[in-house]
């Protein structure tokens, strides 16, 4: 008895070994990768095209008006900001000396150098400034 051989060459590519692929890479890069947590405060920026990343500090103060400025997401006279910063400094609520500006790009030199004097003799000596991109 004989038998009928009949080999055929298939002409489909077999797309269940990619998609496996495609699922292993997106599930090592959503692992991988790590989130910054910003304050939701809506910030005009200004541009820098010399600008460097930098990692995100615990502690930010944002400046959106001179009557307006919020200590990571708590709105705090400016009055007030350099006796909140020296608590959290002294106190040991911040883990690390580093900290963030954010200012709007409508925000007066003198209210960002009055900033920057405050953090200072608070004893916060890294200060990141934070740019748009």
């Amino acid at each position: 008895m004989r038998f009928k051989r009949t080999l055929t060459a298939r002409n489909s590519i077999d797309m269940i070994p990619m998609i496996d692929i495609v699922f292993q890479l997106i599930l090592f890069f959503l692992v991988s990768t790590t989130f910054a947590m910003l304050p939701g405060i809506a910030l005009s920026l200004p541009v820098s095209s010399t600008a460097e990343a930098v990692d995100a500090p615990s502690l930010s103060v944002t400046i959106i008006s001179q009557n307006e400025i919020y200590l990571n997401k708590e709105r705090i006279a400016f009055d007030h900001l350099e006796a909140a910063l020296i608590n959290m400094s002294q106190t040991g609520q911040i883990k690390t000396q580093n900290i963030a500006l954010e200012a709007d790009k409508s925000i007066s030199y003198e209210v960002i150098i009055k900033t920057l004097d405050i953090m200072r003799i608070a004893g916060f000596q890294n200060i990141s400034l934070h740019t748009a991109d």
